[in-house]
């Protein structure tokens, strides 16, 4: 069974982000042998100083494969509780791939546009069926928890805290290495050209694949940092990926 597991409002200025969070909750649920983490997104939500938000107002999305949605906000529930900072917001939503409906996309969208309310959310969770709940300060949380979900199913947006190697993976590689490594759907260029094969990539430091058109996707450019002569492509720049991605 597929689950999506939306966190937001985790943090404060001086504490590790959500998506850190994020990474350290779905390491403790494959460990705790409670599903299998497939990836993990971040989505980014309207950016306005109407908002309370920590730093960027983005929140994380955590898809599972697992057989017991009720375990899993059990245990990410008592996770938020003890290690949410102080002064955060904490919210979290778990619902499986066929909760998420098209009113939940709808709400995704309007997250990234609009100021809502946790009424709204609340009462679209409610009519849905799917778990959503606040833990700490105001609450505010649930609505870009809800909002992740609902960003994550439709497919087209944010880009890849973790998937699968990716945290490992520094250097040149194959791009079939690299696809089969990690899950990756495709690696294109920014012009539209499809990496395969022997094609050889740079893989820098910070690099993120996105999610396109349903499919996890990695953005490259011709190499100009890599001294291997047979390496074509690197990874394009954090900006980039930004520029995509938000």
């Amino acid at each position: 069974m597929r689950i999506y597991i939306g966190i937001d409002d985790t943090d404060n200025i001086e504490s590790r982000g959500t998506g850190f969070r994020a990474r350290e909750l779905g390491t403790q649920l494959n460990d705790e042998g409670l599903g299998k983490l497939i990836g993990i997104t971040r989505h980014q939500l309207l950016f306005d100083r109407r908002i309370p938000y920590t730093s960027h107002n983005s929140s994380a999305c955590l898809e599972m494969e697992a057989e017991n949605s009720n375990k899993l906000h059990q245990y990410c529930a008592n996770y938020l509780i003890q290690n949410s900072a102080d002064g955060s917001d904490a919210g979290l939503c778990v619902a499986t791939y066929e909760m998420i409906g098209s009113e939940i996309l709808q709400w995704g969208e309007r997250a990234k546009k609009e100021i809502i309310t946790q009424e709204e959310a609340r009462e679209l969770a409610l009519t849905a069926g799917v778990f959503l709940e606040g833990y700490t300060g105001t609450k505010g949380g649930i609505i870009g928890s809800l909002a992740a979900v609902g960003l994550r199913k439709g497919g087209d947006d944010g880009r890849f805290l973790w998937i699968p190697g990716m945290r490992e993976m520094e250097g040149v590689f194959d791009a079939e290495f690299i696809r089969n490594k990690t899950g990756i759907a495709e690696i294109r260029s920014v012009r539209g050209d499809l990496i395969t094969g022997d094609e050889k990539v740079f893989l820098g430091s910070w690099w993120r694949p996105v999610m396109k058109n349903h499919k996890i996707v990695l953005f490259v450019e011709p190499n100009k940092l890599c001294q291997d002569e047979s390496c074509k492509w690197q990874v394009v720049s954090k900006d980039y990926i930004k520029s995509i991605s938000n």
